[in-house]
């Protein structure tokens, strides 16, 4: 059975007590507050955990098209990865406070590169304290460098291409990962225009998660994509690329092989004249 991509906090208690090395990641982020996830860490994290910097380190900025948070180059995210003692067989483990799209992202970004153990922390670091684990103020040390050798996958990754064939009707299905106004065009808080790609359907990613805030077990993931082919494409998308991943990690661990972020998202999609532009339910 493959790996799957979540672990509990008692799976990885277990795990770290039996020694393997496991190289925590903590991506604690508020995009209102730039400094929270740096001064959140300061405060107290999980032993050996190191900070990634959520904006600085898994997005580069802006231009013409590629979104609003592209992702950078491979050579960069492997260069980062590799000076905190990763490479592509290390067991990762990405946490945030809790159940978001920081942690997906992250663990998004490792696996699309060839880390094939990567995982996210169920419940992140308030299931961790609320299971009473230990907790440090101290900055982890890197041990030894490591040489990340990035394999990126295609089979992980849509551009624009590839989600205009989509919505023509060309095969894959499209997945619209935001909450339902947005996808209806009634609400754009973050883009200058709204509505959704043609053909998108919308899977709102919190409804991956539990009434508690946990991620739903695999079957009931099952129950909740039940309507898309399982072994068809699907490309999924959101605003920018973010809260698409955990939606791309549900799917993956429902059994959904063949899944597709498309990095730039919707406002990627916006910035090329042209693209049509679906509003309401469809």
């Amino acid at each position: 059975m493959s790996l799957s991509n979540i672990v509990s906090v008692e799976q990885l208690k277990e795990r770290l007590a039996n020694g393997e090395r496991i190289v925590l990641l903590d991506v604690r982020f508020n995009p209102k507050e730039p400094s929270y996830g740096r001064e959140a860490y300061a405060k107290g994290h999980l032993p050996g955990a190191f900070f990634i910097d959520f904006k600085a380190d898994l997005t580069d900025p802006a231009g013409e098209h590629g979104g609003r948070s592209p992702l950078p180059t491979p050579e960069r995210l492997a260069s980062l990865f590799g000076s905190l003692g990763i490479d592509r067989e290390t067991a990762v483990v990405a946490y945030e406070d809790g159940n978001g799209p920081a942690a997906s992202r992250l663990w998004w970004v490792l696996r699309y590169l060839g880390a094939e153990r990567a995982q996210v922390l169920d419940g992140g670091y308030s299931a961790w304290t609320a299971a009473g684990g230990l907790l440090s103020a101290e900055s982890a040390v890197v041990a030894a460098p490591r040489e990340f050798v990035p394999a990126p996958r295609a089979d992980w990754l849509a551009g624009v291409e590839e989600a205009r064939v989509a919505s023509a009707g060309g095969g894959a299905k499209l997945v619209d990962s935001r909450d339902a106004a947005q996808y209806a065009g009634l609400e754009a808080p973050f883009d200058p225009v709204a509505g959704h790609i043609p053909g998108a359907l919308n899977y709102f990613w919190k409804d991956a998660l539990a009434a508690d805030g946990s991620w739903k077990s695999a079957d009931r993931l099952r129950e909740r994509f039940a309507d898309l082919p399982p072994s068809g494409e699907i490309i999924v998308y959101c605003g920018s690329g973010i809260s698409a991943t955990p939606n791309v990690l549900a799917l993956r661990e429902a059994g959904y092989a063949n899944v597709k972020l498309y990095a730039g998202s919707w406002s990627d999609w916006i910035s090329y004249e042209g693209n049509l532009i679906a509003t309401g339910d469809e």
